[in-house]
């Protein structure tokens, strides 16, 4: 090894330390940091709140601490929330909310309430106060028929309790109403009951609309035999009227030609010696007449 390389090899050994603990320095000093997407960071200086940066790169100097704290939504889930009805039926539930903290109060939250932005606790806490006081406004009957209302005012409470916490909700989901036993057993009894109720009715109105059909088809029938019957009378009394009409011309022209008479007869006279064989009648009775001619005229 030559004299110069000795002196090189010298060198970077005496810098080495140096160039260590110069990048030792720089990882301790280095002040660029970076936000994720969905959280806001919280810088502190000495534990006290200086800033909020937004998104993306931020950088500080190494007096400074940078946190992260996220604002997605999150998600707190209450598996057994229990509660009691206006008519002191214990009812319990399963609730799921989701919650985000508002951006504008990212710096107050972190410093009363979560370095990291999860509220679960406190949600699941506010959401069990909550389901006690709505549902002991509601009977165990309208609780179950008017679930969409109760969801509803859980959901309005909730908005301003969470609202204490700088968190909003984003939705709840309300699973399912558990009541004792012995009470689910009384409700399918009742739907039961209505149930039958509901088919009595309807059997019932089906059958009254069958009478008034069968009265409606009788009232029709009567009313066309009623009809037909006063045609039928209306015409015997149109026959009639013009029968008596002929009899009382064929008497008025009686009375205006006596004569008529003689020779209708004369006419029927005629009629029966065309009509007789010539054979007189083996028995003849005491009233029966007896032809013969009137050859004398």
């Amino acid at each position: 090894m030559t004299t110069d390389q000795s002196m090189s090899r010298a060198k970077q050994i005496k810098w080495a330390p140096a160039a260590v603990a110069g990048l030792i320095l720089l990882w301790i000093v280095w002040p660029f940091n970076s936000v994720p997407t969905g959280s806001r960071g919280v810088v502190t200086q000495f534990g006290k709140i200086v800033g909020i940066e937004p998104e993306g790169l931020a950088i500080l100097p190494p007096w400074r601490k940078l946190s992260n704290f996220s604002i997605r939504a999150e998600t707190a889930s209450i598996d057994d929330a229990e509660g009691a009805t206006s008519d002191t039926q214990p009812v319990r539930v399963a609730l799921t909310v989701r919650y985000s903290i508002f951006p504008d109060r990212v710096s107050e939250v972190f410093e009363k309430y979560s370095h990291t932005g999860d509220l679960a606790s406190f949600v699941q806490t506010a959401t069990q106060e909550i389901f006690k006081s709505v549902t002991a406004r509601y009977s165990a009957p309208d609780l179950i028929a008017q679930r969409a209302r109760v969801s509803s005012d859980i959901n309005q409470a909730l908005r301003e309790k969470l609202a204490i916490y700088g968190a909003q909700v984003i939705n709840i989901d309300m699973r399912s109403f558990a009541f004792s036993p012995s009470y689910m057993e009384a409700i399918n009894e009742k739907v039961t009951q209505e149930q039958k109720r509901l088919v009595a009715e309807n059997t019932l109105l089906t059958v009254q609309s069958e009478q008034k059909q069968k009265v409606a088809i009788a009232e029709a029938e009567a009313s066309a035999r009623r009809a037909a019957a006063d045609g039928e009378a209306y015409a015997n009394l149109k026959v009639a009227q013009a029968q008596a009409e002929a009899l009382r011309v064929q008497g008025a022209s009686i009375q205006a030609n006596p004569g008529v008479l003689e020779l209708r007869r004369i006419e029927v006279d005629m009629k029966k010696a065309q009509q007789w064989n010539g054979v007189l009648p083996v028995n003849v009775y005491a009233s029966a007449p007896i032809p013969f001619l009137n050859v004398t005229k």
